[in-house]
């Protein structure tokens, strides 16, 4: 199989939060799109396993995605260790994506930053070729591959993007794709325990975080991202 994006989040939501609305737009272009979750999110204050699987699933569909993953490792307990690589190795493997997109390397929730480096790591390890893995139930040795590029969103804390991508005709459906998780966010009737992502504020900030680094940039909205390389382009005039 091979694809454009591969996305992964530590947890259901985190990829709609941050980067939903450039997913969207490379949908939109034709492009091919897989989300994993590593986890289930079963430790969130609010809602349960079961609940997120299927705000997840709506939020993929809502989103346009091809196809949307668990690795039901440990919420709350994520680290970045030799089994946990091999066992992302054997997806990017799987997909041979172009792009990857994770999360932010430096973040409120302990595993954001553990999620961040791990992906990192484990991208990094499938281009090498003496390190085998083995399709599922299978003895068929699968073959080593490195995405061309690995981009960081941002999440909770407010970090200095490298770049940004313009989403200013997609915010609406990130949104859509955000309020999906009806049991993690803002719901003035509920009578679940308050946590920093309940309050009407933090829904608010979605957008106007977007629009903030839309005004920098000269658009409407905009979702940044961190790099661990040195982008380039071919021309100036490929820069707006």
């Amino acid at each position: 199989m091979k694809i454009d994006i591969l996305a992964f989040g530590a947890h259901p939501d985190d990829i709609e939060l941050s980067c939903g609305g450039t997913l969207i737009k490379e949908i939109q272009n034709g492009k091919s799109v897989v989300l994993i979750d590593l986890t289930k999110g079963e430790l969130g204050t609010r809602g349960t396993a079961e609940t997120r699987k299927v705000e997840a699933a709506k939020a993929a569909d809502i989103l346009g995605v091809s196809l949307r993953e668990n690795m039901n490792f440990s919420d709350g307990f994520l680290v970045n260790d030799k089994a946990h690589q091999l066992a992302l190795i054997k997806k990017i493997r799987h997909y041979r994506p172009e792009i990857v997109l994770c999360n932010a390397v430096d973040d409120r929730h302990i595993d954001h930053g553990v999620a961040s480096k791990l992906v990192s790591d484990a991208c990094f390890l499938s281009g090498l070729m003496k390190i085998e893995t083995c399709v599922d139930d299978s003895n068929e040795i699968q073959q080593p591959w490195r995405p061309k590029t690995l981009y960081h969103y941002i999440q909770w804390k407010i970090l200095q993007p490298d770049f940004v991508v313009d989403i200013s005709a997609q915010m609406d459906k990130k949104m859509e794709a955000v309020l999906a998780y009806a049991t993690q966010f803002y719901d003035p009737k509920s009578q679940a325990p308050e946590t920093p992502i309940t309050s009407k504020n933090f829904v608010e900030s979605i957008r106007y975080r977007a629009a903030d680094l839309g005004r920098l940039t000269g658009v409407s909205y905009a979702e940044g991202f961190n790099v661990e390389r040195l982008p380039a382009v071919d021309s100036l005039f490929d820069l707006k």
